[in-house]
């Protein structure tokens, strides 16, 4: 006898499937739209509720920005040269990373540096910034 599908997971359909690496890049959870809470975002697909998406804590992203960036790396933030870091550091900053409260810090410790080293690559990328009114 076959198990019947958790009603609890989304539907087995293609659209599910090409917006759930999307998902996993943020750190969010994908879930039947019955599910849903006020917060999450509920994808339709011709008219039908086909998937609900619960986005994480900003604080949780930044997490798995710094896991998929390790990942793309093959190894610890920490272990890479000076200019891989201030790379990191510019994409981090694009992202918004550093609008998360205690971003810097959280950075600097999955870089191996300093906070003064982190303010010092963004200054480096933007030394224009800090004079702007």
């Amino acid at each position: 006898m076959a198990e019947s599908p958790d009603p609890t997971e989304p539907r087995d359909h293609p659209f599910v499937a090409a917006v759930k690496p999307l998902v996993d890049a943020m750190g969010g959870e994908l879930m039947d739209p019955a599910r849903a809470q006020p917060d999450d975002v509920v994808l339709a697909w011709e008219g039908a509720e086909l998937v609900a998406v619960r986005l994480p804590q900003l604080s949780d992203s930044l997490d798995h920005i710094l896991a998929a960036l390790e990942r793309r790396h093959g190894r610890p933030l920490a272990e890479l040269d000076r200019r891989s870091k201030q790379d990191v550091v510019r994409i981090l900053e694009a992202r918004g990373a550093f609008s998360v409260r205690h971003g810097v810090e959280t950075v600097a410790g999955a870089l191996g540096v300093s906070r003064f080293t982190v303010y010092n690559y963004l200054n480096r990328e933007n030394p224009n910034k800090n004079s702007q009114a």
